[in-house]
């Protein structure tokens, strides 16, 4: 059996580092996840004059209720979805001055439009310097009031987060309805964590009700993350072998762990204790139809090992995934068919053959989780190569390294 560490979780840390941002007094967070998504988060706020201290395994955030220390501010998001979307709504609720945002050429290509829209019918004056519903952009903040909001997330769930997280800081409260929701275990990471933070969100049906008040600081441990633990899963069922990851267990706050079901439906042994979660190989892979839908991130790993089942591999209700860091979808069936492999798409769906896969050079797109999905298929396929190795930095810097001693564990199949 190899034993896995695996880094703290990117959407718990950048949740975190918005609450505590937020609260009254002085939050650490023991374990958050160090990659550039989260430093380029940590980085803004500092930006915006909060105190953030880091540590290698701890980071203290004192918390602005009032919002940030200067009225002038420029923050760049570099790559990262949560900072592009969770900053500009944290100043536009807490702050008192001029705020201007932008990011990355990938970054700026991913849409915003739902979340602007939103804050722009709260009140806030938000402005987009270059094409509406885009990075740049400009918030000159004043506090929100609060109110009613009708809410599409059926592109992200991270528009509802931030919304969510943005409604104690108003002065009335808000009262979300939404209309479509994709990944919805992530709301349910956020609703976890604010009620750590101190405040309750009632949620019924579609409609999430958000008490004003603000939030109070804490010390919060930020789990292992779930969607790279999946890599490592994988790479179990696809070897003939055992990994445990410890962390993740049955009270888990992650979504993505459900991936481990993905898995046992393909024939693997799934075993989720109380503080590990143990994935075995049977010897086989079968072929498995299955929706996605809420555990989206997980897709290019299921692509990456589809072509070594016994039959084909169905993945149904991604659709979102065409507007990620890359189009995944389409990333994954162009080199799926580089390496030989038969493979048929949808708008929101991908078909993937059996085959012997052959080695190729991996079009990353500049996505991390292609690389690294990707890398789990080069556990049985020597000799994959990668267009961009490095963009595994924006969530686990060290993924090569230690993806290589698993390798060696697993003897090298």
């Amino acid at each position: 059996m190899t034993v896995i560490d695996i880094p703290g979780s990117k959407s718990v840390t950048a949740r975190a580092l918005f609450l505590a941002a937020a609260a009254d007094g002085t939050t650490t967070l023991l374990r958050p996840l160090r990659s550039d998504d989260t430093e380029g988060f940590a980085e803004g706020l500092k930006s915006l004059g909060y105190a953030v201290e880091q540590e290698a395994d701890r980071w203290r955030v004192q918390g602005r209720p009032a919002g940030p220390a200067t009225t002038d501010a420029d923050v760049y998001c570099r790559d990262g979805a949560t900072t592009a979307r969770f900053l500009p709504t944290l100043v536009a609720a807490a702050g008192s001055g001029t705020y201007r945002f932008d990011a990355s050429a990938q970054m700026r290509r991913r849409p915003l439009a739902p979340l602007t829209r939103a804050l722009t019918a709260l009140g806030v004056d938000l402005r987009h310097g270059g094409a509406e519903g885009h990075h740049p952009l400009t918030v000159r903040a004043a506090g929100i009031e609060g109110g009613d909001l009708a809410l599409d997330a059926g592109e992200s769930s991270q528009y509802l987060t931030a919304l969510l997280m943005l409604g104690p800081l108003t002065t009335k409260g808000l009262r979300i309805e939404v209309t479509e929701l994709v990944s919805a275990p992530y709301v349910e990471i956020t609703l976890a964590m604010m009620r750590d933070f101190g405040v309750q969100v009632l949620r019924e049906g579609n409609t999430f009700t958000v008490p004003p008040g603000g939030y109070r600081a804490t010390a919060y441990a930020v789990e292992p993350d779930a969607s790279t633990a999946g890599y490592f899963f994988a790479a179990a069922a696809l070897t003939g072998r055992e990994v445990t990851v410890p962390g993740l267990g049955t009270g888990a706050l992650q979504g993505d762990l459900r991936f481990v079901d993905v898995l046992r439906g393909m024939g693997a042994e799934v075993s989720v204790g109380p503080d590990a979660t143990t994935v075995r190989s049977t010897g086989r892979l079968r072929g498995i139809t299955v929706n996605m839908r809420d555990i989206s991130d997980t897709m290019p790993t299921l692509a990456a090992i589809a072509p070594y089942a016994d039959g084909p591999v169905v993945i149904e209700d991604v659709a979102n995934t065409r507007v990620k860091e890359c189009d995944r979808l389409e990333a994954c069936a162009e080199n799926l068919r580089a390496m030989g492999i038969t493979v048929h798409t949808g708008p929101d769906r991908i078909e993937i053959h059996p085959g012997s896969p052959k080695p190729t050079e991996i079009a990353t797109h500049g996505d991390h989780r292609i690389v690294m999905s990707f890398a789990v298929a080069g556990l049985r396929t020597p000799g994959l190569t990668y267009d961009d190795p490095g963009c595994v930095r924006k969530t686990f810097p060290r993924f090569h390294e230690v993806f290589a001693d698993l390798a060696h564990d697993l003897g090298g199949r």
